[in-house]
């Protein structure tokens, strides 16, 4: 089980592309920005918030 992220932490972070907020997924332990359709990791409950490291998000779970 990935370690909790700060919820402090999360209200601030935003996509380092589009400079959103992110949606967090504490089950898939990602964060997603829906406009740039990018999936970041969160690793140890450490977001990784590098473009090169996010996965591309499937079409069906970006929200409109």
């Amino acid at each position: 089980m990935a370690a909790e992220v700060d919820p402090k932490l999360l209200e601030i972070l935003v996509c380092p592309l589009t400079k959103v907020p992110l949606r967090y997924d504490a089950k898939a332990g990602e964060l997603l920005s829906d406009q740039a359709g990018l999936a970041y990791p969160i690793k140890d409950g450490i977001p990784i918030m590098l473009i090169d490291e996010a996965r591309k998000m499937q079409e069906s779970e970006i929200r409109k």
